[in-house]
């Protein structure tokens, strides 16, 4: 009887050291799991996050402070839009229902343009005004984005560092794609970050067809068109990317400047 009785004792302890096991195999595969789960989202928030930072600012480097607010919580620490903070923006109802034609002249190449004062009549005026006052002529085309579904160059800063005048701002946002898709061609205007009044003197000119995702104020305005002379672009982009910059962002290898903008 005492026999049977220790070789059941054993019995039993094997049995719970065998459950015992199984749990923990149970509990490792569960921990893999999670862990495998957390390290894909850590992966897609640093992807949104770089994103993020890429496109949500186009009339300027991101500040320290909008990197930091970007990184804690993807957002602007100036989210909240405010009214066009310049004497010199033009009313909206002087390109209302017109269609402004010009040439953009960039290293000698001519690009003709057609802007749309009945979709975006507010930055149609801005760009009118500011061509009609030579604002352009000696201007930057600063940046250039040369990634697979995203290329662009952003022209129309005084200086090669892409800086703006942070006393012409404007809004609001006005022909905004609903899918966020820029065909090639495309010409929009710049703003900083998550600010619906945040248009300045930039704008970009689409090369390839684009999607560039909406931020918390919305897209960016689609002001107009090219409507010849995009190769000059392409060329531009073809050239690639000055060395030491990012993978896909940066100067133009050869800087680009407008020799003049012309609207009427």
């Amino acid at each position: 009887m005492a026999t049977r009785s220790r070789d059941d004792r054993e019995a039993k302890r094997r049995i719970r050291q065998m459950e015992a096991k199984r749990a923990l195999r149970q509990e490792q595969g569960k921990r893999r799991k999670r862990d495998n789960t957390i390290a894909a989202t850590a992966a897609g928030v640093a992807v949104v996050l770089a994103v993020v930072l890429q496109l949500t600012v186009f009339s300027s480097n991101p500040t320290e402070a909008e990197f930091a607010a970007a990184e804690a919580g993807l957002s602007s620490p100036s989210a909240s839009p405010a009214a066009s903070n310049s004497a010199d923006i033009p009313s909206a109802e002087t390109a209302a229902g017109k269609t402004f034609t010009g040439e953009l002249a960039l290293n000698g190449g001519v690009l003709g343009m057609e802007l749309n004062g009945t979709a975006a009549p507010q930055a149609a005026a801005v760009f009118k005004s500011l061509t009609d006052a030579s604002y352009y002529n000696g201007a930057f085309c600063h940046r250039l984005t040369t990634s697979e579904t995203f290329g662009l160059l952003q022209c129309g800063a005084k200086s090669e560092d892409g800086a703006d005048d942070a006393n012409y701002r404007w809004g609001p946002l006005e022909n905004t794609p609903a899918d966020n898709k820029y065909p090639a061609g495309t010409i929009a205007v710049a703003r900083t970050g998550n600010n619906a009044y945040g248009n300045g003197h930039q704008f970009f000119i689409v090369y390839k067809d684009t999607t560039i995702p909406a931020d918390q104020a919305g897209g960016y305005t689609v002001v107009g068109k090219v409507t010849s002379g995009l190769d000059v672009v392409t060329n531009i982009a073809a050239a690639g990317l000055k060395p030491g910059e990012n993978a896909n962002d940066g100067a133009p290898v050869a800087p680009v400047t407008i020799d003049s903008f012309s609207l009427k």
